[in-house]
């Protein structure tokens, strides 16, 4: 009797700590919050930087994702542009100045990885894969392209997270 009862208390306490386990909040992606471009590091074959540029990544609920983007080019023009999507690789259009592409999809290889297709006038533009540093407060930027001779490249660009 003492031992049905012992048991008893051990398998209502696993049932507690389980339910309190499975009730704790998921932690946020890394890549949630805004990001700004480090200028200074910005590949010399890139030609004239702009003045700023920011990322904001944002959860818009029901597993749809936004990422909105901000720059401010050297002549102080402003380029808005945004996209909302789910993560799972299929195709989004795009919002905003569409000179990068139109349409985006995104896919989450990893918790730390994006993977970013552009597409413009229903061909691709480019592919940009994001990766977010162990501590969370850096993210590269690789954007893979072609140059006007078709010959293949791929630049690497720092952010910093800023929100």
């Amino acid at each position: 009797m003492v031992m049905t009862k012992f048991i008893s208390a051990a398998v209502l306490a696993a049932l507690s700590l389980a339910s309190v386990a499975s009730a704790a909040p998921k932690k946020a992606s890394p890549f949630l919050g805004k990001w700004a471009l480090d200028i200074k590091t910005m590949p010399v074959t890139y030609g004239a930087p702009p003045q700023s540029v920011t990322y904001e990544f944002v959860d818009l609920g029901k597993g749809r994702w936004e990422t909105r983007i901000h720059i401010v080019d050297d002549g102080h023009g402003v380029r808005d542009m945004a996209v909302s999507y789910r993560r799972d690789g299929q195709a989004n259009a795009g919002s905003g100045y569409a000179g990068e592409g139109d349409s985006a999809a995104v896919n989450s290889p990893a918790p730390n990885v994006l993977v970013m297709s552009l597409a413009r006038d229903k061909q691709l533009e480019s592919v940009r894969t994001y990766a977010i540093s162990p501590n969370g407060r850096e993210m590269i930027e690789s954007a893979a392209d072609v140059d006007d001779a078709g010959v293949p490249f791929v630049r690497n660009f720092r952010f910093t997270r800023i929100d």
